[in-house]
């Protein structure tokens, strides 16, 4: 079942990418009986701010999180769904959503 380690090895492995703000919740437990969850893969929520990300389109980003987290993808992680801005993108995307935080 999947646990706070795999997240933490999720955090370090994403280091690489020098995150500004990174945030990951397991959302395992919402995909109880799920096909994934009975081979032990965990179902995760990601937001990762980059400067990495500058100029880079959505496939690009996906691809530079799928390296980083490669052997993870392969058994520890079933599904994964990702927030992924550039800097300078984060204010927009927080008033598109109405939080002022």
């Amino acid at each position: 079942m999947p646990d706070s380690t795999t997240i933490d090895r999720m955090k370090s492995r994403l280091q690489s990418l020098a995150p500004q703000r990174l945030h990951i919740d397991d959302d395992s437990a919402l995909h109880a009986g799920h096909e994934g969850a009975k081979s032990g893969g965990g179902h995760y929520r990601m937001t990762l701010v980059s400067a990495q990300f500058h100029g880079l389109n959505r496939v690009a980003r996906h691809r530079l999180v799928y390296d980083a987290l490669a052997d993870l993808m392969r058994r520890d992680v079933h599904a994964l769904t990702m927030t992924l801005l550039a800097p300078d993108e984060l204010a927009g995307a927080a008033a598109a959503s109405g939080n002022s935080s």
